[in-house]
């Protein structure tokens, strides 16, 4: 999954990217408000973590501007730990949720799944489908005989975003967008080879291929959300 933090401190923003990267996220930094704006026009998203107070244009106008201009991909801001009418603000404006500063990260993790869950119309606490359970902590999946098995960053990344958008089809620029960071090397020819890894693992059954169109994670509807 693909996400913009949005942070001008200059500690905490390569730190805070850094920890999104371990816990599976492709993490594009901006450190002021105009460079956020823009990124989160033109790319594609999966969620947004924002900092309300940013040099160049606030956080809370960067949000204003996204929502004017029909950019809805989901937003946790950061707001100072006193700061209530930032949080209400920032809910009037679009936020989908906050966390104050100071804060633990595996907070702001905990937020950012749950919001990614919600926006996908996922119920479970857990994401499983298949019977197959992937942990967003550990980064490895449990299969329905018990098997537990550990997956590679772009595997869990891959497979994260495909079973939040289940039964649909997925291009294979579509996953690469999703997949990688902005400056990664973007080849798509390279998601065959981790769609493969992943049939290997979970069962060539889950994951089809539509022909000149891309790929299908299929589940059949009943087991959709379950949790």
């Amino acid at each position: 999954m693909r996400l913009l933090l949005v942070e001008d401190d200059p500690e905490l923003g390569p730190t805070l990217k850094d920890r999104l990267d371990k816990a599976g996220f492709a993490v594009d930094l901006a450190d002021n408000g105009k460079e956020g704006e823009i990124l989160g026009k033109i790319e594609p998203y999966d969620v947004v973590v924002l900092d309300l107070g940013l040099p160049q244009k606030s956080g809370l106008e960067v949000l204003q501007s996204w929502r004017t201009n029909q950019v809805h991909t989901p937003v946790v801001i950061l707001t100072a730990r006193d700061a209530w009418h930032e949080k209400v603000d920032g809910f009037k404006a679009g936020a989908d949720d906050y966390v104050g500063k100071p804060f633990h990260v595996e907070e702001l993790l905990a937020r950012i799944n749950a919001v990614l869950k919600r926006s996908h119309k996922h119920s479970g606490v857990l994401l499983q489908s298949n019977g197959i359970v992937l942990d967003e902590e550990t980064q490895d999946v449990t299969l329905n005989n018990g098997e537990k098995l550990q997956l590679t960053g772009t595997e869990f990344r891959l497979l994260r975003y495909m079973m939040l958008n289940p039964n649909k089809v997925l291009s294979k620029s579509r996953l690469t967008e999703h997949v990688y960071e902005m400056d990664a090397d973007k080849d798509s020819n390279v998601i065959e080879v981790y769609v493969k890894r992943l049939r290997n693992k979970l069962g060539k059954e889950f994951i089809s291929t539509r022909r000149g169109q891309g790929y299908v994670y299929v589940v059949e509807q009943k087991n959709h959300g379950s949790g």
